[in-house]
């Protein structure tokens, strides 16, 4: 049987034919969808500057569908899951660009880095602590020691604490010596509750060398020495508060004062607490003095003084829960009623985030801040 080229001859024209008529599809199918990423990209830019997050989402969510080879539009899906609290969308979209075999290693650090922070605003801090471990020695490093020290923070690991800040003040981040102290203070708080006053002898040294200027562990140490029955070491503690620390002084003035009882130094505090108050009034330096006046009706009289100098409602009532008033049925009215409002004005409040409460802390609860609290009342602020 003979091959007929006719049929060879016909269908060539027809072979070109349609393989140009499948290009012009293709050519047109992909500039329609270059046309619709662009355009979804920038509506939901437009969304974005106009607040409008839910828009903005599905419209990055079709610009990602219609080119999902672009890791920015993933990136600012995740950002955006992650400002509206959704962070398990958040997570599977950073993942998802992390098991991508195309990216970059810049583009790769800067999606782990996405996801850490995904765990980190979901609470899930271990999984967080996991993704930021991976982040050394990169260029988000910094930024996940950081983090890394938020999180020991919170969950007060004081020892990964340390290590953490040890390595910030080595990569020339700034002085972590007064945190330090801290760290070393809260250690040894837990020793004494476990029982091993030795060891919380040797920690709170530590944190005096860290940092001398810190008052938190000569007042520890005041107290721990007082715990142990040694009153003369504890009342040599705080006297040093005055050449490092005596804006501090107003918190152990009721110890201090308590100690110069037992010890028979009533002179030495009376001397330090006067100065002190000569140089920042405080209720409770007026209070630590009376304590330390052997006449009573002196000891009133510093209420009065302290009024005179400073317009004090806590002042006030104290001085007037020892007066004999001409109406007297009415005193513990009169009286309740100074105890109640002077009691919001008792609190100590939060410089960094205002956060108020009626004792001092050293570590905010409310911006986990440092040193954030004043040594004095909100009333005399």
């Amino acid at each position: 049987m003979e091959f007929d080229f006719t049929w060879l001859l016909l269908g060539l024209p027809a072979a070109f034919a349609l393989g140009w008529l499948a290009s012009r599809l293709d050519l047109r199918q992909l500039r329609i969808e270059n046309r619709q990423a662009p355009k979804a990209y920038f509506r939901g830019l437009n969304f974005l500057l106009n607040e409008q997050q839910d828009q903005a989402i599905d419209a990055f969510i079709e610009a990602v569908q219609n080119d999902p080879d672009t890791s920015e539009l993933h990136f600012a899906l995740g950002n955006l899951f992650r400002r509206r609290g959704e962070y398990d969308r958040a997570v599977r979209v950073h993942e998802h660009l992390l098991a991508r075999g195309d990216l970059t290693q810049p583009e790769r650090d800067r999606a782990q880095h996405a996801l850490a922070l995904d765990f980190l605003k979901a609470g899930l801090l271990d999984r967080a602590e996991a993704a930021l471990t991976k982040l050394e020695g990169t260029a988000y490093e910094q930024e996940a020691r950081l983090a890394l020290l938020s999180i020991y923070e919170r969950s007060r690991d004081w020892p990964h604490a340390s290590g953490i800040a040890a390595r910030l003040e080595h990569s020339s981040h700034g002085s972590f010596q007064v945190r330090q102290a801290h760290y070393l203070c809260e250690q040894a708080l837990a020793q004494v509750a476990a029982g091993d006053t030795g060891q919380a002898l040797e920690l709170l040294a530590q944190a005096r060398q860290s940092a001398p200027q810190s008052p938190r562990p000569l007042i520890e140490l005041a107290k721990l020495h007082t715990q142990l029955g040694r009153h003369a070491m504890a009342f040599d503690a705080l006297l040093a508060l005055k050449a490092h620390a005596p804006q501090a002084l107003p918190l152990a003035a009721g110890l201090l004062a308590k100690l110069a009882a037992d010890t028979g130094r009533q002179d030495e505090a009376r001397q330090l607490l006067s100065q002190s108050y000569e140089a920042a009034p405080s209720i409770d330096l007026v209070d630590a003095l009376i304590k330390l006046e052997a006449d009573p009706q002196a000891a009133r009289q510093r209420y009065v003084q302290h009024l005179q100098r400073e317009p004090s409602l806590i002042a006030a009532g104290k001085w007037l829960a020892g007066e004999k008033l001409e109406h007297e049925k009415h005193h513990g009215a009169v009286q309740r009623a100074l105890d109640r409002a002077s009691k919001p004005l008792l609190r100590y409040r939060c410089a960094a985030c205002g956060f108020e409460a009626s004792q001092h802390f050293w570590h905010c609860p409310g911006c986990q801040a440092w040193d954030s609290y004043p040594a004095r009342r909100i009333e005399e602020l």
